[in-house]
């Protein structure tokens, strides 16, 4: 039984791996890109077979490319607060976890967070709870966009205003901690 599935496993990947890639390339920005995309429908196949027979082979094989190329561009439009810092902007990681505990470091980090929340205050409620519950809370703009009803690209709008507010208030911080 195990051999059946390594010889399907085999013969699909001989048999559509060259399409596919091919597929997937013209959709994403590079090469190693496809080929994340390529082995993680091999992965994700490779799983089904083990669980149900696969019918139509090529029809799921391309809808899960579809799908796993539409993840990738998702996710590379949620950008994280640490994102949207960038190189050039402070590191805030020594504040909020510094090596060791003293009532210096406890004390920046209250400070920190009370800018933060005062800072979050400033914003009208929605970029505020949007910002809340993707950094804070983690939730996905989906699942925020399932609990709101709003359109995903609106939370994502709503989120990066918040940023750049939030950005600047903070940058004023660092800069007074840093004596910049």
């Amino acid at each position: 039984m195990r051999e059946d599935k390594n010889s399907y496993l085999l013969t699909t990947i001989k048999d559509h791996g060259e399409g596919l890639l091919s597929f997937i390339t013209r959709r994403v920005n590079n090469d190693a890109d496809a080929q994340d995309i390529l082995q993680d429908i091999w992965y994700q196949l490779s799983l089904m077979i083990n669980t149900a027979p696969v019918e139509q082979t090529g029809a799921w094989l391309y809808k899960v490319a579809r799908n796993k190329i539409t993840d990738k561009y998702r996710k590379h439009s949620e950008s994280l607060l640490d994102d949207v810092f960038g190189v050039d902007e402070p590191d805030y990681s020594t504040i909020l976890y510094p090596d060791s505990a003293t009532p210096e470091t406890e004390y920046l980090r209250g400070l920190f967070w009370e800018q933060l929340y005062a800072a979050l205050d400033e914003l009208p409620e929605e970029q505020k709870q949007v910002f809340v519950w993707h950094e804070l809370e983690d939730l996905s703009f989906q699942s925020i966009a399932e609990l709101t009803k709003v359109n995903v690209q609106t939370l994502v709008s709503r989120k990066r205003y918040a940023v750049v507010h939030l950005r600047k208030r903070l940058k004023q911080l660092y800069d007074e901690l840093t004596d910049k």
